[in-house]
């Protein structure tokens, strides 16, 4: 078996964060061929299903970086690589002394999502708290309700790229922890971080996918930093145009862009399809 791994934002979605109709056809031709194909996405389980819903991902999902694996075939998930109750207090402490409001990303043990957070500091924050309210998988609560045993798998937030960078150089000190940034959708001069711990990757939510189901080569899609420890273990590994450039350099080939169907465009010539 040949296993396909995508990455989402950046590489399979476009730029209004969709699939396009060209890459669903190709979606649906990899289906059609029984080639085997799912997703690594730094996104949470809540906030990407409602993307790839009706695309037939049926094999399990990996999210959050690794620390989640979905399996929509039977509706069960695994936590691997949770942040322990100090870290998760370090991070919320340097992000509250920034100005910047951290939103706390839980699972309980029947599986409920949940996202708490303190008082929202400006506009953008307020939209972003208004989309999580909106999602009715998981529920939103003030972070004094966040219970001292809590399951937490990251913590995102998002600011002016001076406070987040400021945030992320504090954080780096922490060898237990990673972050991931860039810019925000939000606004002009708006970054998004999302932190996990250091143990969290895709490279090896893969290779436990790839052992698991047995697969022979992995073929893997992505343009972002949290993507570069499955190119390591890829036999293929592909980069859209606007991938960051120590991804591009990582990769078997360089494909076009992520908005111009770059990855459907790949798989259409590499698979015959």
């Amino acid at each position: 078996m040949e296993l396909i791994v995508f990455d989402l934002d950046g590489t399979l979605l476009n730029n209004a964060s969709q699939i396009s109709p060209f890459t669903k056809e190709t979606l649906s031709l990899l289906t059609e061929k029984n080639i085997a194909y799912t997703i690594a996405t730094g996104r949470t389980l809540h906030s990407a299903q409602d993307i790839i819903e009706g695309y037939e991902f049926h094999l399990p999902h990996i999210y959050s970086n690794g620390v989640i694996t979905w399996d929509p075939k039977t509706n069960t998930l695994s936590l691997d690589n949770l942040l322990t109750v100090a870290e998760a207090t370090h991070i919320i402490d340097t992000t509250l002394a920034q100005g910047v409001t951290p939103f706390v990303t839980s699972i309980d043990k029947n599986n409920n999502h949940f996202i708490y957070h303190p008082e929202v500091a400006h506009e953008a924050e307020r939209r972003l708290l208004n989309l999580f309210h909106i999602r009715p998988s998981a529920k939103v609560l003030p972070i004094e309700d966040m219970p001292s045993d809590a399951q937490i798998t990251n913590i995102s937030m998002l600011g002016t790229a001076s406070d987040i960078d400021a945030i992320e150089r504090r954080l780096s000190r922490k060898p237990s922890l990673i972050s991931y940034s860039g810019p925000a959708l939000e606004g002009d001069g708006l970054k998004w971080m999302d932190i996990h711990h250091s143990d969290a990757n895709k490279g090896g939510a893969v290779s436990s996918l790839k052992q698991q189901l047995g697969a022979s080569k992995i073929i893997c899609f992505g343009d972002n930093d949290n993507d570069l420890s499955m190119f390591e273990l890829a036999d293929e590994c592909y980069a859209p145009e606007n991938a960051n450039d120590n991804v591009k350099a990582a990769a078997t080939k360089v494909i076009g862009h992520h908005h111009a169907d770059g990855v459907a465009i790949q798989l259409r010539e590499r698979f015959n399809l």
